[in-house]
């Protein structure tokens, strides 16, 4: 070490210290990616040795796979429902906390902790019960007069719609980041608007949606992102059905892989997956000098 420049042992010394994360890194997404690259030109079942056959799962997907596009439909139908609800809840709530009441934290932390337990098992077993047969949406709607023969979760137009909403009640990741956006806008512009009279709706549109464009458009990104990943809600509550009514694409990945062991094929999947989600996040960053505003663009 006493041989090597300042600047050289700064190097080694940096990566030492990135040397845990440098081989998670390597071990857990480098190699398992190249390898699912190649998996997926290759016809493999997890027992025998991989088979090269080129081509053929994308032209299998694209052309024979009914349930490629059903997950896909699905999928799709899940994100451009679930992110705009949620978004525009977790604002509503975030402007009703912006205010200073007594209790004010402990609201906020309640309405954060579906965040924290939405995606547990345990909450999709419960949701499941809720809209079951025997859930409180069926008994109530039969006290209401209403004979149902079919839950909400047994319906191919209903149980998608369900799930959607426990997607909607995990609202509170986005609320915390609205908040701390709300927090940073000056008041001043609030008042100027009062002194010229502006009415509360026309503040909120001009002033407030303006100024959180830059928080809009991380939450947009975050939340489609994790819409498209949605699993855990459709394997636990609904295992894809009814019908295939909710089969997700990330659990049609799952299921060739390890319920019918088409592994390669899966591959081939995870990778259109992954060319999907490249193509709206690429397509957000390039609408966003459209409608983002900075304030340092303003200077």
């Amino acid at each position: 070490m006493k041989s090597l420049s300042k600047k050289a042992r700064l190097n080694v010394i940096g990566y030492i210290l990135l040397a845990p994360w440098l081989i998670g890194f390597i071990g857990l997404y480098l190699i398992p990616s190249c390898m699912s690259i190649y998996y997926s030109f290759t016809d493999y079942n997890l027992l025998n040795t991989p088979k090269f056959i080129g081509l053929s799962n994308y032209i299998r997907m694209f052309t024979k796979d009914a349930l490629f596009w059903q997950a896909l439909k699905v999928t799709f139908v899940y994100v451009l429902v679930l992110v705009p609800f949620r978004l525009a809840f977790a604002l509503l709530i975030a402007m009703l906390v912006n205010k200073k009441h007594k209790g004010i934290g402990l609201y906020r932390t309640l309405y954060y902790i579906p965040s924290i337990i939405g995606g547990s098992i345990a909450v999709s077993v419960v949701w499941r019960q809720l809209f079951g047969n025997n859930g409180v949406f069926m008994s109530l709607a039969a006290a209401l007069g209403f004979q149902q023969k079919t839950s909400i979760l047994g319906s191919p137009k209903t149980a998608l719609f369900a799930i959607i909403l426990l997607g909607i009640w995990q609202f509170g990741s986005s609320m915390l980041t609205f908040l701390s956006a709300l927090k940073t806008i000056p008041n001043s512009l609030y008042e100027s608007a009062a002194v010229d009279g502006s009415r509360p709706v026309y503040t909120f549109f001009k002033i407030t949606i303006p100024m959180l464009t830059p928080t809009i458009f991380f939450n947009l990104i975050l939340q489609i992102i994790n819409g498209f990943r949605v699993f855990t809600e459709s394997y636990v509550i609904t295992d894809g059905g009814p019908l295939n009514g909710t089969l997700s694409y990330v659990l049609y990945m799952y299921k060739r892989a390890f319920n019918y062991f088409d592994m390669g094929y899966s591959c081939a999947l995870a990778w259109i997956f992954v060319a999907i989600i490249s193509i709206f996040t690429v397509a957000l960053f390039w609408t966003q000098n459209r409608w983002v505003y900075y304030e340092s663009d303003a200077k």
